[in-house]
């Protein structure tokens, strides 16, 4: 790693040898937004760190999207007992730091947090989470959080399942697809509160869920260590895209991330348990990684595409890095990323904003911080 020039936010650049590539992302990718809001000047410096240190460990995270709500984000408690903490905080740019504006407790710590995909606040402010089950949140004018419904599918026994994750539909927000440790994957018509359809999508725990761009489409993985894709269209078969081929023990490694380009939706992204390497496939070449990313030395624990790039994605993880690929590459192997950030801890969570695709949020033991790229 070398820093040719200041680094963006503590980013480190990673020199390509004798490839000469030292572009900056930023330059790279929003050389084109040379007007962009210029942010906490201070002494003519812009600031490109902000953190917000919360009183319990931090997992749930996620950006709101809305045009009327910049530097918004969710954060959810990790903490091992019932009662949990959803809490929603906003930068405060005259006065550089993060505001709390709502908080609510939650039944056990939330496996996911995602706020209503609609940059243009034609909605209801609604903030999803995951954990025994799906609940929906209304977000108030004042910021005040209520609880709007809880979506249960097992009506017929007093025990649940607890859900892993879920994805929000982007191009049809009334859909919310819901993973869980039961082998099943469950669509919700949030509009209705009822499921359009439960499956059963692999051989054992669901942990993911991805839609790709469009509103048919969609993929999971599992503990079976398969990523499977479905069609709403014709739900009676599904395409297994890849099988790992990683064992621990002589048992077929889960896989635990999903994640779906949603600028060519011909390429997933997928972690391994304990594994330090991503694997990117494309679709049309199924089983065939496209790319494995090995800049990691410790398990990987979240990855976010770039939502404005079709080939650059952040991966996080317990080497207490998050790295920037450049994928343009590919089918060439890619054997370093351009840029590289260490954190204070291990981090558990990334989130590549929305609606600023010039800033990335991290979470690390009780603090989220976000970063300008």
């Amino acid at each position: 790693l070398s820093s040719p020039a200041r680094p963006r936010a503590g980013w480190d650049e990673c020199v390509f040898a004798g490839r000469g590539r030292e572009a900056r992302l930023g330059e790279r990718l929003y050389g084109s937004m040379a007007g962009a809001e210029a942010m906490g000047d201070e002494g003519g410096k812009r600031k490109e760190i902000y953190s917000y240190h919360a009183p319990w460990l931090i997992y749930g995270m996620n950006w709101s999207v809305r045009a009327d709500k910049r530097f918004r984000l969710a954060i959810g408690s990790f903490e091992e007992e019932y009662t949990n903490t959803v809490r929603i905080v906003q930068l405060d740019q005259e006065k550089q730091c993060f505001v709390e504006t709502g908080e609510f407790d939650h039944p056990y710590p939330t496996t996911k947090i995602m706020w209503l995909p609609d940059q243009q606040c034609q909605q209801s402010d609604l903030l999803a989470t995951t954990g025994d089950y799906l609940r929906l949140w209304h977000v108030s004018e004042n910021g005040s959080p209520r609880l709007e419904c809880l979506l249960n599918n097992n009506k017929n026994t007093e025990f649940c399942s607890p859900l892993t994750s879920f994805d929000w539909n982007e191009s049809d927000p009334s859909m919310i697809g819901t993973s869980s440790i039961d082998t099943t994957c469950t669509i919700w018509d949030i509009t209705k509160r009822v499921p359009k359809t439960q499956l059963i999508a692999h051989d054992k725990e669901v942990y993911d869920i991805a839609f790709a761009a469009g509103v048919h489409v969609f993929a999971s993985v599992g503990a079976d260590g398969s990523i499977r894709m479905f069609d709403l269209r014709s739900l009676e078969h599904s395409t297994i895209v890849y099988e790992s081929s990683e064992t621990t023990q002589g048992v077929i490694a889960p896989l635990i991330r999903l994640a779906w380009n949603k600028q060519d939706p011909n390429y997933l992204a997928t972690v391994t348990m304990d594994s330090s390497k991503m694997i990117i496939l494309d679709i049309r070449v199924p089983s065939m990684p496209a790319a494995v990313l090995e800049g990691h030395t410790h398990c990987v624990n979240a990855l976010s595409w770039a939502p404005h790039s079709s080939c650059h994605i952040c991966t996080a993880a317990d080497d207490s890095q998050a790295l920037i690929w450049d994928l343009s590459q590919m089918p060439k192997p890619i054997e370093d990323p351009i840029l590289a950030y260490r954190a204070e801890a291990e981090i558990n969570q990334v989130q590549w904003s929305k609606s600023q695709p010039d800033w990335i949020a991290i979470c690390f033991n009780k603090t989220l911080q976000i970063l300008r790229v």
